[in-house]
């Protein structure tokens, strides 16, 4: 039994070691980057320590994402971390439609936020902005006018 307790004494300590840690991850610039996606949007993002200015494929947020909402959307995790006026950001995203794009880029720079200061990961976990939203359109099939709508039925 002796030997069993030691065992289990040392299991407990690989789980711990096991357990991942969340360090920062920045390159020489200062920068962390992230890759967030969203229906068929894929945004590339890099965040720094800056003055927080938003880029969106060489625009400004506000010029590219018009819509107020789309721009609401891309200050979510700024705002729930407490970080607005405080980091820089620049992201590529192509893919699918203006909505999707804010929902992509909003995921990378929730990662890269993680990446940039892990202490911000359980705030941006609570939140749900670090979860891919995995719904996509569904495929066409055959037979049918849509994904499931039929044809209109008539007797004659």
């Amino acid at each position: 039994m002796a030997d069993l307790s030691a065992l289990k004494s040392l299991a407990g300590s690989s789980e711990a070691a096991a357990a991942p840690a969340h360090v920062r991850k920045v390159d020489a610039q200062g920068r962390s980057y992230a890759t967030g996606k969203r229906k068929d949007a894929v945004a590339r993002v890099w965040v720094k320590a800056g003055s927080g200015k938003i880029i969106v494929n060489g625009k400004d947020y506000s010029a590219y994402f018009a819509r107020p909402v789309l721009q609401m959307i891309l200050q979510q995790p700024l705002v729930a971390a407490a970080r607005g006026g405080q980091i820089d950001i620049v992201a590529t995203v192509a893919g699918g439609g203006l909505s999707g794009q804010a929902g992509a880029v909003r995921h990378g720079i929730s990662k890269a936020l993680t990446y940039f200061e892990p202490g911000l990961r359980a705030v941006l976990k609570k939140g749900g902005f670090l979860t891919r939203d995995s719904r996509v359109v569904e495929r066409k099939k055959y037979g049918k006018a849509k994904a499931r709508r039929s044809f209109q039925f008539s007797k004659r």
